[in-house]
C-alpha cells in the first residue's frame, strides 16, 4: 500500500462482522469535508452503506465541520455518495438482499490524492462468535509471549 495515506480505520467492524469481501470505492465530498479528513476529523465507528436507487451512500460517518470553514461548512453526518461501477453495484444489490449480510466501511485513505474508502461486504456476529474470537486472540498473545519468554 504505498503511497496511500490512512486517514482513519473501523476497528469496531472487524470486531461486530465477519468481513465477507472488500472493496475500494470513492466518495463525493464537499470542499470542507477534505479539509476536515486531511486534519483527521473522522469517526467511521456506527456508520454503514446502503444501496437506494441504484446508488450506494454512506450513512452515519462523522466528518467534523473544519475550524476555519464558516458558512461554507457541511453537516456533519449527510450521506455521502460512494463511486463504484454498476456491476459492482449489482453484485452488492443481490448479496445485501440476502439475510444478515451489510455494508461496512473499514477504511478511509488518501489515494494519489483522492479520498477512497474500503468497503466490506459483512456478516455480523453473535455475541459467542465475539467471545470465540476475543479467546482466540488472547490464546495466540499468551504463545507469541511464552515463546518470547523461552528466547
Amino acid at each position: 500500500m504505498s503511497g496511500n495515506k490512512v486517514i482513519s480505520i473501523n476497528r469496531k467492524a472487524r470486531h461486530d462482522y465477519f468481513i465477507e469481501d472488500t472493496m475500494e470505492a470513492g466518495i463525493v465530498l464537499q470542499g470542507t469535508e477534505v479539509k476536515s479528513l486531511r486534519q483527521g476529523k473522522v469517526n467511521l465507528r456506527d456508520s454503514h452503506a446502503r444501496v437506494e436507487n441504484g446508488e450506494v451512500f454512506l450513512h452515519g460517518m462523522h466528518i467534523s465541520p473544519y475550524e476555519q470553514g464558516n458558512r461554507f461548512n457541511h453537516d456533519p453526518l449527510r450521506p455521502r455518495k460512494l463511486l463504484l461501477h454498476k456491476r459492482e453495484i449489482r453484485r452488492l444489490i443481490g448479496k445485501t438482499q440476502q439475510e444478515g449480510y451489510t455494508l461496512v466501511p473499514l477504511k478511509l485513505y488518501f489515494t494519489r490524492g483522492k479520498c477512497k474508502v474500503e468497503l466490506a461486504l459483512a456478516k455480523g456476529k453473535k455475541l459467542y462468535d465475539k467471545r470465540e474470537t476475543t479467546a482466540r486472540r488472547d490464546a495466540t498473545r499468551r504463545a507469541q509471549h511464552a515463546v518470547r519468554r523461552e528466547l
